[in-house]
């Protein structure tokens, strides 16, 4: 599989402020916003096919023309064999696009440079009779565990009225969706039966959804529990296996109309955290998910009711948490929604010197700001719903900081 990350780019926000600052007008500004912006492409999985095509572009006589192509910088052929660097302006990387369209030998390559270059929508999420706007800010997605083994309440809400008073105080503090569970899925957990499952979380969907009229998304790998919590009031379903412990989720989902999240998890709870290892984690997660995606899809889950979620501290070591966080934006050409969970997880306590979880807030408080503030997540997924919308309003806020001055003029706002 060929898969195109921008490993730099600029950003056509920052360009659009430099736009308004030279007095240009919004048709001149879309203009350069098509042609301008920078990047830096690395290209895996080519084929000798692909590499003699990209390389016969970048040694074409010099001649008018040449230009319209971007950089091309070939990875070693002994270690490296099938990568390659491409650094150029969108509209070169288009050009290329579209040579390698007319090729059925190319094709591949065409379609990851397509979803790269293509502009996700992200207006809104819709969750039944809910609409979420995305891309304004970074929705808030709060967690109702209704176990007695999970890693942070340690069961504190393991009976359903415990359970619902906790989603109700959530729901004030300014959660947008409540994602309920009825099965741990920590480090080294061992499975629950679906009978034990329902008996936990369909009474809490039922009284959540009630109570605080906020879309209720049922974490489960079921399909039984799933079917039952969207009849009971549920609109969305978090699968953390991406679909690989109990593919009907798909067609449950498509069924109901619900949205559906797909995860990635090297292995099970109870082995994920064995010794994790990839070759590039980033080009296996973006991988698995394009894949997740498309059976969902074919099973007749619209692509704009799926999110994805790179599964932080699901068989990753620390240093693969931090990268997958720092090039969270490469999901994005998967086109969906991103929804990302960092709460309390034990990365952040060894980041913080081995601090428990109930010693981790303000670390995770730094893990969503730092997401929020790349633009990077549109749900992120936390067990402190108000100290969290807190820390989102500043890093929105920065994010989309526009008002530089006079000389600016109202273009910046525009």
């Amino acid at each position: 599989m060929i898969v195109a990350r921008a490993l730099c780019q600029d950003r056509p926000e920052d360009l659009d402020l430099a736009f308004s600052r030279l007095g240009l007008p919004r048709a001149a500004r879309e203009y350069l916003l098509e042609k301008m912006p920078h990047s830096q492409v690395l290209l895996t999985g080519l084929t000798r096919t692909e590499g003699r095509f990209l390389r016969g572009l970048a040694d074409a006589p010099a001649a008018p023309g040449r230009e319209e192509f971007p950089t091309y910088v070939p990875g070693d052929v002994e270690r490296r064999p099938g990568t390659a660097l491409l650094c150029g302006r969108r509209d070169q990387l288009e050009r290329v696009r579209q040579e390698a369209a007319k090729d059925q030998e190319l094709l591949e390559l065409a379609d990851a440079l397509q979803r790269l270059l293509s502009a996700p929508e992200r207006r809104v999420l819709r969750l039944h009779d809910k609409e979420l706007p995305l891309g304004q800010r970074t929705l808030v997605m709060g967690v109702v565990n209704v176990t007695p083994d999970s890693f942070w309440d340690g069961g504190n809400f393991a009976e359903a009225e415990a359970a619902i008073a906790h989603g109700q105080a959530l729901a004030r503090a300014g959660a947008d969706i409540l994602d309920v569970g009825g099965e741990s899925s920590r480090p080294g957990a061992h499975p629950v039966d679906a009978k034990e499952e329902l008996r936990r979380v369909i009474p809490v969907v039922q009284e959540l959804r009630r109570s605080t009229g906020l879309p209720i998304s049922i974490d489960t790998t079921k399909s039984a529990v799933a079917g039952e919590a969207l009849a009971s009031g549920a609109s969305m379903v978090n699968d953390i296996s991406g679909l690989r412990f109990d593919p009907a989720l798909a067609s449950l989902a498509a069924r109901a109309g619900a949205a559906l999240c797909l995860m990635h998890m090297q292995g099970t709870p109870h082995t994920m955290q064995a010794a994790p290892r990839y070759q590039d984690v980033v080009e296996e997660v973006l991988a698995f998910l394009k894949d997740a995606s498309a059976r969902a899809q074919w099973e007749g889950v619209p692509a704009e009711h799926i999110l994805v979620d790179p599964g932080i501290g699901f068989g990753k070591t620390a240093g693969h948490n931090l990268v997958l966080l720092r090039r969270l934006h490469d999901l994005r050409q998967l086109g969906h929604p991103i929804l990302v969970g960092t709460s309390r997880k034990s990365f952040l306590g060894a980041l913080t010197g081995g601090k428990p979880p109930a010693e981790r807030l303000w670390a995770t408080l730094g893990s969503v700001a730092a997401v929020a503030a790349l633009g990077a997540a549109d749900v992120v997924r936390v067990h402190d719903a108000g100290e969290v919308r807190d820390a989102l309003a500043a890093a929105d806020a920065i994010r989309q900081a526009n008002e530089a001055g006079d000389a600016f003029g109202t273009l910046a706002k525009a």
